[in-house]
């Protein structure tokens, strides 16, 4: 797949953060991958990502689309040529775009399912929930921008968490072919991370018995993107096992 750099603005890009047990989450993992650990712990997450402007690089930038999309994540490390490498495997991505769901694996990496968004925004807090079409996945969650990060295991501050989240810029999801990984990098020169307080958060992912039992998934912390420019590269797959 030879697919040319897209250029985007990350209109809001929440990041809702779990620590997970690690043998627990190594089971969602293809076998190449594995857990990055933080504190001795696997970090995993929901992220709910508007993008507008969404365009082939060369583009203008007054032009591309918009939409509201979701991945669930889990940090990860593997065995590179050069020692080890890090980022983040996506095990499923959700879009509220017909053009992103048809797209996804076929024009650039990463295969989308469709999912119906709710949002609701204010200047104090936001609001954002999906259910998908096919039933399997819902989450709602409902956050406010904080002037610091408080009350996380993972990250002791603001700081640590947005460089942590930097490093995983490479996003890995299953591809269209088994045994092959989707690749797309994410990039910019305006990285810049808010802190964020939870008010509540509820995910069919995270909150399931039989993937997580209980005590194997603990919210840990909330982070906010806003406004930042970005551009999507996409990378050679990555054979999975």
């Amino acid at each position: 797949m030879r697919t040319p750099p897209l250029a985007s603005t990350v209109e809001r890009r929440l990041l809702v953060n779990y620590r997970t047990d690690p043998g627990t989450t190594a089971r969602l993992l293809p076998p190449r991958l594995r857990p990055q650990l933080v504190r001795g712990h696997a970090v995993a997450g929901l992220c709910l990502l508007r993008l507008g402007a969404v365009r082939p690089a060369w583009a203008p930038g007054g032009t591309g689309l918009r939409s509201e999309n979701a991945a669930h994540r889990i940090a990860v490390e593997w065995d590179g040529p050069d020692g080890v490498e890090t980022g983040v495997y996506i095990t499923r991505r959700d879009t509220a775009s017909r053009i992103n769901a048809w797209a996804g694996g076929r024009i650039f990496p990463g295969t989308h399912g469709l999912a119906d968004f709710r949002v609701s925004e204010s200047a104090g807090e936001l609001s954002v929930g999906f259910t998908t079409h096919d039933g399997a996945v819902h989450a709602e969650v409902t956050a406010a921008p904080a002037d610091r990060l408080d009350g996380s295991v993972l990250f002791d501050d603001l700081a640590a968490a947005s460089a942590f989240f930097r490093a995983g810029s490479r996003g890995w999801s299953p591809a269209r072919e088994p045994g092959r990984l989707d690749g797309m990098r994410l990039e910019t020169d305006a990285w810049h991370v808010e802190a964020a307080v939870t008010h509540s958060a509820a995910s069919s992912f995270f909150d399931d018995p039989e993937r997580f039992p209980p005590g194997s998934a603990e919210l840990d912390c909330t982070l906010l993107m806003r406004g930042m420019p970005a551009r999507w590269q996409a990378l050679p797959p990555l054979q999975a096992a």
